[in-house]
């Protein structure tokens, strides 16, 4: 399968975004002062170990899509 240019960039954007997006939402997550995150005696809630497993495996599939989109934007610069 042949990806066309403008999706082969749209894939690879959506790999960085994805990352400037969840790195940034982990962050803001690790340092949660709401109680949301951590209760009283500063340990994980269920809350935390939801939106962390989120924020991993999106940054798993935003590489997997990125990779695609970078392989296939190389692909067009080589066979120019």
């Amino acid at each position: 399968m042949k990806l066309s240019r403008a999706a082969s960039w749209f894939l690879a954007a959506f790999g960085v975004w994805s990352w400037v997006i969840w790195t940034t939402f982990a962050k803001n997550l690790w340092k949660d002062g709401s109680g949301l995150a951590f209760d009283d005696a500063g340990d994980p809630t269920a809350y935390f170990w939801v939106h962390l497993t989120l924020a991993v495996v999106s940054f798993i599939l935003g590489t997997a899509v990125g990779v695609i989109g970078l392989r296939s934007v190389l692909a067009y610069r080589k066979a120019r």
